[in-house]
């Protein structure tokens, strides 16, 4: 079964395997002497010995290991993902203007107003948006219930007016 471990204790046995695997490749081993070449890039030698595969593969296993940890932390998805457009609930910090195109009203003038002021902490900002008529804000009353206020991601504020599809 899979048992979720500490990053930073994870780290810690990387960074020992490395290092390991680092000292290892310059350890005095008479039996490994006569695999030294010679290797020549450029019309350049590597080192007046060369270099051994032993501490080319070393170096390649500690590049490996260094950075395994960083890949296995990597965000995949956003958690507020759905509220994008993919169900009722429409988050108005991250959703592109389009997304509102399932409330009738809101598209494009309420929705473009919300991209254009935002970000916002709760619905009572949203309302206070200037330049909304009474009858816009009748229409966002409506579907107070549908919009949420999550903090805004870079990722997709960037995209909030214009995200790419076109018909």
């Amino acid at each position: 079964p899979w048992v979720r471990t500490d990053p930073r204790k994870m780290f810690r046995k990387v960074l020992l395997a490395a290092g390991i695997a680092y000292a290892s490749a310059f350890s005095a081993t008479p039996a490994l002497s006569s695999i030294r070449v010679k290797s020549v890039a450029c019309g350049a030698t590597m080192g007046a010995d060369g270099v051994s595969r032993r501490e080319i593969l070393a170096g390649a296993v500690t590049a490996a290991v260094t950075i395994l940890p960083f890949a296995a932390s990597a965000e995949i998805e956003y958690a507020g993902v759905p509220f994008l457009g993919g169900s009722d609930i429409i988050d108005v910090n991250n959703a592109n203007v389009r997304a509102y195109t399932k409330f009738p009203g809101m598209y494009p003038t309420i929705a473009g107003l919300i991209a254009k002021n935002g970000p916002f902490s709760d619905f009572k900002a949203v309302q206070a948006i200037e330049g909304l008529t009474p009858a816009m804000q009748g229409v966002l009353a409506k579907y107070e219930k549908n919009l949420v206020m999550l903090p805004p991601v870079p990722e997709y504020v960037e995209d909030i007016f214009n995200n790419g599809l076109y018909r």
